[in-house]
């Protein structure tokens, strides 16, 4: 049956046609609705892990004990998951393993803009690259062929343009695999020095196997074109771009295997042809293998590596005449991203800001945090950060203790935070920790998390109590504040900084999307008694204007949350209802 399906959808189809039974993932951003979509078959146990090693880990342990197994993250979750990523390559797999990775070039939703395929490169892992959704589905059920034959987790690099991209695919049946028995063989699972070094020969004999594999594998094709002055060397969406800009004019190698690379299919190519180009997003990594087997393409010093392609920038880049864009008409104002209207965060980020207190951030919607007018986030590193950063620094300058706090969400806690804390209660360092708690992943799309008591399948599981987890580990101020009250908040802050001992604040709310969570209606405020003052406006509420001089509450976004009633001494906007 044919059907339009986004990319990430038609991976998620791939794992249930063949015959994927165990799925274990992160959120991220643009990876996650490979796993959400998993969830939806019966036949496939899908789960949300704590973190993406774990997450990896887990996977692997499903593949260990016989059965296809899969794990997907974004590009910086695979930071998170390298350690087990670099020796799974080498003690190879059981059952099947396929490991998606999905970059985001451009950064839509991401601190950084790194290459994953430098990872199967460094690792010496398989990685297959669709253009479409079509790929998507068909290389993903490749990959468990090549992971079983081959003896090896394949990655599968998706990207924001082909993750969330819709194009036509064909769907099959599910092919149940049977049960990979699992034999004892501590020459090939236990990776101690000496195992460790007969695994390496294993590495470079596969690797050896799998170059010649991308010699002759049907997805690295060459299409011809009409002038061979000129042949373009090419993947992913890259590619649609060059198809888009050039149609047939030139010939195109596309490698669909992107590594490991094949060596005389290249040179045939590049003999072919006058002048060899490499059209790739972000690093050189076609190009430098070009290079390392003797060739000499046009690459980055003709196609950036910063920031994603368009059919534009290619048409450009190749020397071709681009037709000019038209201006809008209207001057559109900028539209900066901003918390939403009645997040919990905001309260708190007012009262961090209305102290002055240097503030570590972590990842998350809260990161929205460090924009005007609330400016209230110093540093924002990667996950779990903020907790172990704020200990270098009250342990390096005691004297910032009185200062300084580290924020996190309630699920980048779980992912990444907890160590940090530990390390903070075991080397007893006078911090002051905040755990944003909304309930939810919110970022990534209101991911459930071990904190919800709710799984990936929406049923009930394990919930961890935030405030017991904190003391356990030896935190002995742990405080629970509501973030919509701001002097509550304010107290919490101020006792916390002026303790002689690591403190945890707990700022717990729901986050104001949540479809369970009730709201009291919005605010209507009272232009008589509004003097201007714009008192309301510093925590950059987006329901919140200034109309002809007076404070104006938008209706349709305002749930009524009260914070910037808190703020106005006139009465102009009223107390909000408990709730």
């Amino acid at each position: 049956m044919k059907k339009l399906m986004l990319g990430n959808e038609a991976v998620a189809r791939g794992l249930y046609e063949a015959g994927c039974c165990f799925v274990s993932s992160y959120p991220g951003t643009p990876s996650t609705e490979i796993t959400e979509e998993a969830a939806k078959y019966d036949e496939i146990y899908a789960e949300w892990a704590p973190n993406e090693k774990v997450a990896m880990e887990s996977a692997f342990g499903a593949s260990l004990a016989g059965k296809r197994s899969f794990c997907g993250q974004k590009h910086v979750g695979l930071n998170v998951a390298a350690d087990p990523l670099f020796t799974i390559a080498y003690t190879g797999v059981n059952a099947g393993m396929v490991i998606a990775v999905a970059d985001d070039a451009g950064m839509h939703s991401s601190q950084n803009e790194q290459d994953s395929r430098h990872y199967a490169v460094a690792a010496k892992l398989p990685m297959l690259e669709p253009s479409d959704s079509a790929e998507s589905l068909a290389f993903t059920k490749l990959a468990y062929e090549i992971s079983e034959e081959y003896d090896t987790a394949v990655l599968l690099k998706m990207c924001t343009r082909v993750a969330h991209s819709q194009s036509i695919v064909e769907t099959g049946e599910r092919v149940e695999k049977d049960p990979v028995p699992y034999v004892k063989n501590a020459q090939k699972y236990v990776m101690m020095p000496a195992m460790a070094k007969a695994r390496h020969f294993v590495v470079e004999e596969r690797t050896a196997k799998l170059t010649a594999l991308a010699e002759t594998i049907s997805i690295n094709r060459v299409e011809e074109g009409k002038d061979n002055s000129c042949g373009i060397v090419t993947s992913s969406t890259s590619y649609l771009y060059v198809k888009e800009v050039l149609g047939d004019t030139y010939p195109v190698l596309k490698l669909d295997m992107i590594n490991p690379l094949p060596v005389q299919k290249i040179k045939d190519f590049a003999a072919s042809v006058g002048k060899l180009v490499v059209v790739e997003e972000l690093d050189g990594v076609i190009e430098a293998h070009c290079r390392n087997i003797g060739l000499n393409p046009v690459g980055k010093e003709t196609f950036t590596n910063i920031d994603e392609f368009s059919q534009k920038t290619v048409a450009r880049d190749l020397g071709l005449e681009t037709e000019g864009g038209k201006a809008y008409p209207e001057n559109v104002p900028a539209r900066p991203p901003v918390l939403c209207a009645g997040c919990p965060h905001r309260g708190m980020f007012h009262i961090l800001n209305k102290l002055k207190v240097n503030v570590l951030g972590d990842i998350g919607c809260y990161t929205l945090g460090a924009l005007a007018p609330l400016g209230a986030i110093d540093t924002t590193i990667c996950m779990g950060a903020s907790v172990s950063g704020i200990h270098g620094f009250v342990k390096s300058t005691p004297e910032n203790a009185k200062n300084t706090v580290a924020v996190i969400g309630d699920s980048t806690f779980i992912h990444s935070g907890i160590t940090g804390l530990v390390n903070i209660a075991y080397n007893e360092s006078n911090c002051t920790v905040i755990i944003l708690d909304n309930s939810i992943t919110g970022m990534t799309g209101h991911q459930q998390n071990p904190t919800t008591g709710i799984n990936l399948k929406g049923d009930p599981a394990g919930k961890i109590n935030l405030e017991e987890l904190c003391r356990s580990i030896g935190i002995p101020d742990v405080k629970v504040v509501d973030p919509y009250k701001l002097a509550e908040c304010e107290a919490a802050v101020k006792e916390a900084l002026g303790n002689d001992c690591p403190s945890v604040i707990i700022s717990r709310r729901p986050c104001a999307l949540l479809k369970y969570v009730k709201h009291p209606g919005p605010i209507v405020s009272d232009r008589d008694k509004c003097v201007g003052c714009k008192a309301c406006m510093k925590i950059g509420c987006p329901a919140i204007s200034i109309v002809d001089g007076k404070a104006s509450i938008d209706g349709t976004l305002c749930v009524g949350c009260g914070v910037c009633a808190q703020l106005c001494r006139f009465g102009a906007l009223p107390e909000r209802k408990e709730f």
